[in-house]
């Protein structure tokens, strides 16, 4: 059936339009749930590397334009010796300090509440968050993650950064698949699930 479209149906269309945006969380983490040793060493991830393997993480960013990382995980990640991975997408740099823009890389100091919901007002394809925990954590009060692609790593670590750490709201999800691959890593990305809106 055809109607004609009033104003307020078209931006009921315009923000239904804006969900597809979604904030996603791929990351690594060892089975005790760490990402990182204390001193942010990573080089317990090369364990599972394999020629030819990338997690799906090839698949993955063709969907993002946009990417939150951390001051910290942004500084781990050039003290590598690559070239920054995300240099030709948007980039905010989450940071305490105030510093200037280089390029498409944007240190952000203000409320990461704002940031967000102000980039999924934006069309555009997906906004990745590659850690760290701290910023994780607070996306995570903040109830602002909607994807969750996480590869469980087959080592204890015994110690390090948390993945999760602190309070935050009680969140049900949705299982999307789990993938298990040769190297002994587990896969396992959940949706977050929509609340139920219960009438009166």
């Amino acid at each position: 059936m055809h109607h004609r479209m009033t104003p307020m149906s078209a931006n009921t269309t315009a923000e239904r339009m804006t969900i597809h945006r979604k904030v996603i969380l791929y990351i690594a983490m060892s089975l005790d749930g760490y990402i990182a040793r204390k001193d942010d060493g990573l080089e317990w991830l090369s364990d599972v590397e394999r020629t030819g393997e990338d997690y799906g993480y090839g698949e993955f960013i063709k969907n993002v334009d946009t990417v939150i990382i951390g001051r910290r995980t942004y500084e781990t990640v050039l003290s590598l010796g690559v070239p920054f991975p995300h240099a030709e997408r948007e980039c905010y740099i989450v940071t305490r300090s105030e510093r200037a823009a280089d390029g498409k890389l944007i240190f952000y100091n203000k409320d990461i509440k704002e940031l967000v919901e102000s980039l999924k007002r934006k069309p555009g394809s997906n906004i990745f968050v590659d850690g760290g925990a701290e910023l994780v954590n607070t996306l995570l009060r903040h109830d602002l993650i909607d994807e969750y692609i996480i590869s469980v790593i087959p080592v204890f670590l015994g110690d390090g950064i948390s993945l999760f750490s602190g309070s935050r709201p009680e969140e049900k999800l949705g299982l999307v698949s789990v993938k298990n691959f040769e190297s002994g890593v587990v896969q396992l990305h959940y949706r977050k699930r929509h609340k139920e809106i219960t009438h009166r």
